[in-house]
């Protein structure tokens, strides 16, 4: 048959041989180790795919055994599929899982979801008073818990008949509260009258005037010319006796120098007029120091006269002179070259700004806006109050000079903006709007247009500083972090960058023309409440803060 099929024409077809198929081997029973596991430890890798022995559950639930590899991330930790690790899915009704939260909430107690419902977890004292009930169920109160009722008497009975009107065992009805005896009376009395002829005798008992002191900490009061130690340096590279505002200014990048002095934080700072080189700083040890900005760079004078922090320093227009507010309640005059304290000055109350009227005519009249919501008017020379300006409702945070010093602008808690004429006390113009914060830092454009003032909702607003006092919605600078701070916003001499800190430590700069921010870093440990540029640097910025450093 074989040699038949092989004759056949060319014009036939042919036909290609059918192919065997292939039969698949089945196991039945695969190959399975029949060693006794309990001889051996049989530790499989964690990426075994397959094991030729049964594995007893209790190893299989087993951790993993040996050494940590102290370079595994969680992008190489087995089982994971989450970015943090493994979770498991377990099946649980919302239902149950509220009412499980909610009672460890109220009762601080819940069901473990991993026994069943077998087992409580948190306050198992609680739980067993409860009879672990759901804030869902209610609990029977048992007879002993509830109050027993006092018996309502016999009804024939008038006066011992109390009827549904009675009371309950224990419960107290018409108890005198206890007070002082007469004794306790007798002697509170004589400490008031006592106290009271104490202040009438010396009003001034608790606060302490006339004991104030300074100390020098340089080399010499004169150099070898007779110079005194305020003479305005004239070896250095930068005209200090030029105009401010004819450089162009740049935004500062490193730390040059951080002086060191108070013990405890730094409320202001203030530089010496004109020249800057020198300035003054308010500390919350109760001091005010005089450093020196060029040379040695050194703490040339402290003043020591508060017996409480000061809150605010200002220099008269040559230097000669500044005030220190205190929460002490006093204003005191200082001489700055010498360290004498000239005069006190008193309210009564706290002063919490202070400000001479920079006019060359009067510089013997100086403002203070006080925590009793009025703006008293001093005369040095004399020493009384020679004006009040009582328009607020709230303590008054600053005081600014506008409109070539003929006019003032106020902010308090009061949330508001006064503008006042000097020396009447009639408010001019009064800004207050819903949305406005208090503003208890105000700082003026070298321009003297604007103002800007920092704002409490996180923010420095813009008004204009003359007749109108409008506020120029086009310029807010936000980004920083100052809710509850005065920290005090400032200008570049030329006028083209805002600066100000911030409660987090850093110092924040915008461009004045597109309110956008340029720069922002990290310059303190604690909140950034005052920043002031050098008037004749390109780039120099003073800083100081509550860690106690000025840098």
């Amino acid at each position: 048959m074989d040699l038949f099929g092989q004759y056949g024409s060319d014009d036939e077809p042919s036909y290609a041989s059918a192919t065997a198929l292939k039969k698949q081997k089945i196991e039945a029973a695969p190959d399975v180790s029949t060693q006794d596991l309990t001889t051996f430890n049989y530790l499989p890798g964690l990426t075994t795919k397959e094991i030729s022995h049964n594995v007893p559950y209790d190893d299989l639930t087993r951790p993993t055994q040996g050494p940590q590899n102290p370079f595994a991330t969680q992008g190489t930790a087995p089982n994971r599929n989450v970015l943090t690790g493994y979770v498991e899915e377990f099946a649980i009704s919302h239902h149950h899982f509220d009412a499980m939260s909610r009672t460890f909430t109220n009762f601080g107690y819940a069901v473990d979801p991993n026994s069943h419902g077998e087992t409580l977890v948190g306050d198992l004292r609680k739980a067993a008073l409860q009879n672990g009930a759901t804030v869902y169920e209610t609990v029977k109160k048992s007879k002993t818990d509830k109050r027993k009722r006092k018996a309502a008497g016999d009804s024939s009975v008038i006066d011992g008949y109390a009827g549904p009107w009675a009371g309950y065992e224990g419960e107290k009805v018409h108890v005198q509260p206890e007070g002082p005896t007469d004794a306790e009376k007798e002697a509170a009395e004589a400490k008031s009258v006592a106290d009271a002829s104490s202040k009438k005798s010396n009003p001034n008992a608790d606060l302490e005037v006339g004991n104030e002191t300074s100390t020098f900490h340089g080399k010499e009061e004169r150099d070898y010319m007779g110079r005194t130690y305020m003479h305005v340096p004239t070896d250095l590279d930068v005209d200090l006796s030029a105009e401010s505002g004819i450089k162009d200014c740049y935004l500062p990048k490193t730390l040059i120098h951080t002086w060191t002095g108070h013990t405890k934080g730094v409320a202001a700072i203030r530089l010496f007029p004109n020249s800057a080189h020198m300035f003054l700083s308010a500390g919350m040890d109760n001091k005010v120091k005089l450093w020196d900005v060029y040379h040695d760079r050194r703490c040339l004078r402290t003043f020591d006269g508060h017996s409480k922090a000061v809150r605010d320093i200002t220099f008269n227009n040559d230097g000669t002179k500044f005030l220190s507010a205190s929460y002490d309640k006093y204003i005191k005059l200082w001489d700055t070259e010498t360290g004498k304290c000239i005069s006190s000055f008193t309210t009564k109350r706290i002063p919490y700004c202070v400000k001479f009227n920079p006019d060359p005519d009067k510089q013997n009249v100086f403002l203070t806006g006080c925590a009793d919501k009025k703006i008293y008017q001093f005369d040095i020379n004399s020493g009384d109050v020679t004006q009040e300006y009582d328009q607020h409702l709230g303590a008054v945070n600053t005081i600014t000079f506008v409109d070539d010093n003929r006019r003032f602008v106020t902010t308090s808690d009061d949330k508001t903006l006064r503008a006042w004429e000097f020396d009447i006390p009639v408010v001019i113009k009064y800004v207050a709007e819903p949305s406005m914060h208090s503003m208890p830092a105000v700082t003026l454009h070298p321009t003297q247009k604007w103002l800007a003032c920092q704002s409490l909702d996180n923010q420095i607003v813009i008004y204009s500083a003359r007749d109108r006092f409008r506020m120029n919605r086009k310029k807010t600078f936000r980004g920083h972090l100052v809710a509850g701070y005065a920290c005090e916003p400032s200008f570049s001499p030329d006028g083209r960058y805002v600066s100000s800190g911030d409660s987090e430590g850093r110092v924040w700069f915008w461009d004045w023309k597109t309110c956008k921010v340029l720069k922002k870093f990290k310059a303190h440990d604690k909140v950034v409440i005052g920043s002031v540029w050098h008037p004749h640097e390109t780039s120099k910025l003073f800083t100081c803060s509550w860690d106690g450093t000025i840098k």
